[in-house]
């Protein structure tokens, strides 16, 4: 490695996963969400990967994110459906950007951005069905409708789509699942009795765990993420099939052999119990290897599972490997796929009670993502 440590980024099993997602689709069209720089993989060349698996679109939170892609290039549509107040909007509309409209407040600033620009704003309306986040409450989504069909009659907006958003669709028979999926048809009749719907419109309401497990939740549309990523959104029921795109390494920065009773790292949480050897792995909780690591999380050191020895710091932590030491610049692997015994991005979320999504999205960015098996022409690193 160039570097102490890398996330190794499979960009074949990106494309596999996504299609696989896209089969599970049926015929609805599959968006990708590649937010918070692609779940943590990389934002241009993950989205590259999510394009060429068979998706037609991407999603981001921000507008910050789909401008970053298309500085890298990429022409898909995107859609940015976090807009708060002060968004580069006229810049999201030079560049073909689709925003969401949650209230009348943001749907008059995109108005005014697209009078401004003098582009026509693409919009999805959200309506809140039991997220209680973003979106218009039922009894607010009529009024942001008629403003909508008002805008449009003025010239300054399309309206491309009408979404919403489980709240638990990764917890199987949950009875919100069934609430919120009435709701959503509720809100897509008003859509319809106030002229704001169509054959154009683009209905869509499911993540990944939806997109998995609810085919009567697809509609137009299903927006995957954590999925894509080959983590399963619903994990007590296997892995779909999918296969897990990263893998976080790093070197052995420094072996030293200690006496019985030495005290490793801050506040000596861990005291050998004989004489040994430790290696530094050069991680902290910098790089996004959560503090509550200590003592807890495992990593694969020389063909063997070892734990974290110690309070893990901001730079580097400690692990014991007794008399069957590695080498200063030997590999570490804190988790991947599995194949090689090495623990997955599952197994650290259940060891430290969270969950894949914030594992991998907390991969700091002084950690470099290599791309493995990306298509010809372009760099393996970013």
């Amino acid at each position: 490695m160039a570097t102490p440590a890398e996330a190794r980024i499979d960009l074949a099993a990106i494309r596999r996963n996504v299609a696989l997602l896209k089969e599970r689709a049926g015929g609805a069209e599959l968006m990708g969400a590649v937010k918070a720089d692609a779940y943590g993989h990389g934002l241009v060349p993950s989205s590259e990967a999510v394009l060429e698996g068979g998706a037609s679109r991407l999603g981001t939170a921000f507008v910050r994110e789909a401008l970053a892609l298309r500085e890298g290039g990429v022409t898909a549509p995107i859609l940015a459906w976090l807009i708060t107040p002060g968004e580069p909007l006229d810049e999201a509309l030079g560049h073909d950007i689709e925003l969401s409209a949650s209230d009348e407040a943001r749907l008059g600033e995109i108005a005014a951005a697209a009078r401004r620009t003098g582009r026509v704003a693409r919009v999805h309306l959200e309506a809140d069905t039991g997220m209680s986040r973003g979106g218009a409450p039922l009894a607010g989504w009529p009024g942001l409708l008629a403003a909508a069909t008002r805008l449009r009659a003025e010239g300054v907006i399309e309206i491309v789509g009408l979404w919403s958003h489980f709240a638990c669709a990764d917890i199987p028979g949950h009875p919100s699942i069934g609430q919120q999926l009435e709701s959503y048809t509720t809100a897509l009749k008003l859509a319809e009795q106030a002229g704001a719907a169509g054959s154009h419109v683009i209905r869509h309401l499911s993540n990944s765990a939806a997109t998995v497990t609810l085919p009567e939740a697809r509609f137009d549309m299903v927006r995957p993420g954590i999925a894509m990523y080959g983590l399963s959104p619903v994990p007590e029921l296997g892995d779909f099939g999918l296969r897990q795109a990263m893998t976080l390494v790093a070197q052995v920065g420094l072996v030293k052999r200690v006496h019985e009773g030495s005290g490793v790292s801050y506040a000596h949480l861990y005291v050998t119990e004989r004489e040994t050897t430790l290696g530094l792995v050069p991680l902290g909780y910098a790089d996004g290897i959560l503090r509550h690591a200590t003592g807890r999380a495992e990593v694969l050191a020389g063909g063997r599972r070892r734990t974290v020895a110690g309070r893990v710091c901001m730079d580097q932590f400690m692990i014991d490997m007794g008399d069957d030491p590695l080498s200063a610049g030997d590999e570490v692997v804190l988790f991947g796929p599995g194949d090689g015994g090495e623990p997955t991005a599952q197994e650290w979320a259940d060891t430290l009670g969270t969950i894949t999504h914030e594992i991998v999205t907390r991969i700091g960015s002084r950690v470099p993502r290599v791309y493995e098996h990306r298509r010809a022409g372009t760099s393996p690193r970013a």
